[in-house]
């Protein structure tokens, strides 16, 4: 069983940045495929970025070039750093853990809460 927390979600400006920490739980962290996603309110969860094993990224076009999401293995942790935030990225967002070998996410974080003024 693995256990993730987020945190680092915050009210910001637009234009701003913001990190979120995800971390968990468990001795094979390195082995798992690590994403954030969000979720607005009214819509659907959506991914942004995911982070495989031996580093290599992903990420939603609606962030790319703004978010950077990256691992620290000795620390079972993984970031999202935003920046040039958008009213748009208001939203819960969520870290999830897909262990090596499968595709779907099994573990869930509780979700941080990002909001972004004008």
């Amino acid at each position: 069983q693995v256990q993730l927390v987020e945190s680092g979600g915050g009210l910001v400006q637009a234009g701003g940045s913001l990190r979120l920490s995800c971390a968990a739980s468990g001795r094979t962290f390195s082995t798992y495929r690590m994403a954030w996603f969000r979720q607005a309110p009214g819509k659907e969860r959506d991914f942004v970025a995911l982070i495989r094993s031996g580093g290599s990224t992903n990420y939603a076009d609606s962030v790319k070039g703004r978010f950077t999401i990256s691992r620290d293995n000795a620390k079972n942790t993984v970031y999202l750093q935003m920046n040039s935030l958008k009213l748009e990225d208001t939203a819960v967002y969520y870290c999830a853990a897909s262990p090596y070998g499968t595709l779907k996410y099994d573990y869930w974080g509780q979700g941080t809460q990002v909001t972004v003024s004008s």
